[in-house]
């Protein structure tokens, strides 16, 4: 039988929420990620930084804060 693939990962990283390291907003995972963007999510500071710098050098980053990709529409 095949594996599912995670639906949700580090767009920086590709580790999976709900790994045991994966930053939850108040250190619980029923609270969603710490951090994210608007291409994903990511999985910790040193991720979120990494993907601001990289966004930064391309000249790709958002006006807006990004909204909870969880939330629904």
């Amino acid at each position: 039988m095949l594996a599912r693939p995670e639906k949700f990962r580090c767009i920086e990283c590709s580790k999976p929420f709900g790994a045991p390291d994966f930053a939850c907003y108040y250190g619980q995972i029923e609270s969603g990620p710490a951090y994210w963007s608007d291409r994903g999510m990511l999985c910790s500071l040193e991720c979120s930084l990494r993907h601001h710098r990289q966004r930064m050098a391309e000249g790709t980053l958002s006006s807006a804060p990004a909204a909870d990709p969880f939330e629904e529409d």
